[in-house]
């Protein structure tokens, strides 16, 4: 018998773990439906499956409220329980796939999202075929997961938040330049300095440059520009390569993206003022601290491998 201050008695027979993860994915989301999809599960069937753990339980742990599912007091309670369960079960299952030495289970990598399809894709489809009992879910980011509870490997582009409690290992440094299309520059006098910038049209991304952009010369040392009002705005890093490629201004980019995005079309970008530099992008690896499953070592060691040689230091 197992004892929970608020059930009672309850027989160790009641740990069904679908039913526990059932209930915990509805706790989460708060809906039959987007649980039973996100758990690739019938509805009928996560809901026969709480069913089953308020029958074992001898409680009622969610009731129905407009459109949402709420967790009755029992619920709440049970919840954090639950969750120890699984969590154990978790840590149980990584231990004996350790000890068989086969990296196996599930993980997910956060990418920053200029770095997602132009470099993270490939370097996930080798390591799949490196290691065939891994499923691992890739996500494009626009922000990185601060949480030190987080057990996503992430690769961030730029700077930090202050506020994260992941460990940082730099990855290596991806250097900028302003960049134009041919055809913008035709149409318009190529600026010769800085301040001619201002005359332009400014194609900003996610309003990076907002605050302000410092372009630092080997011999004339640093300028600040203060880009005019972007009336062309993005907030992603393709839609930001493509616009400026297809002659609506002026932006910042990295040699490294330009050199991928120049191999599939070819002359499509040239650098403005090449002497003057914007200063080189961070790209950091999160992880958390403390001791991790042996497929996510695996994961880190193989991103670390796959970082290209232009990712150079910033000179």
């Amino acid at each position: 018998m197992t004892y929970c201050p608020s059930f009672g008695a309850i027989p160790t027979t009641m740990h069904d773990f679908d039913e526990l993860a059932a209930f915990d994915a509805v706790m989460t989301s708060g809906s039959l439906t987007r649980s039973a999809r996100e758990m690739g599960l019938a509805k009928s069937t996560l809901s026969r499956r709480i069913t089953q753990l308020e029958s074992r339980l001898g409680q009622t742990l969610l009731r129905r409220q407009a459109n949402r599912l709420i967790p009755t007091e029992a619920g709440l309670v049970f919840h954090d329980y639950c969750r120890e369960m699984l969590s154990l079960a978790s840590r149980s299952r990584e231990a004996l796939a350790d000890l068989s030495g086969v990296i196996r289970g599930r993980l997910t990598l956060g990418v920053h999202c200029s770095l997602a399809r132009s470099w993270a894709a490939r370097v996930v489809e080798a390591f799949l075929e490196r290691h065939p009992e891994v499923e691992l879910t890739l996500q494009a980011l626009e922000h990185p997961e601060c949480s030190p509870e987080s057990q996503c490997v992430q690769v961030w582009l730029g700077e930090l938040p202050s506020a994260i409690s992941l460990k940082a290992e730099p990855l290596g440094w991806l250097t900028q330049r302003l960049y134009a299309s041919p055809d913008y520059l035709a149409r318009h006098q190529a600026p010769t300095h800085p301040q001619a910038l201002a005359d332009h049209s400014w194609v900003d991304l996610l309003g990076t440059t907002h605050d302000g952009l410092a372009l630092q010369h080997a011999e004339r040392g640093a300028f600040c520009f203060h880009p005019p009002r972007s009336r062309f705005r993005v907030n992603l890093p393709v839609l930001h390569v493509d616009a400026i490629a297809r002659g609506q201004g002026i932006g910042v980019l990295s040699e490294w993206l330009v050199a991928a995005h120049e191999e599939r079309h070819p002359g499509e970008l040239v650098p403005c003022l090449p002497e003057w530099r914007p200063a080189p992008l961070a790209a950091t690896l999160l992880y958390p601290y403390g001791q991790r499953p042996r497929r996510l070592d695996a994961l880190l060691e193989a991103l670390r491998q796959a970082v290209p040689a232009a990712w150079c230091a910033p000179s």
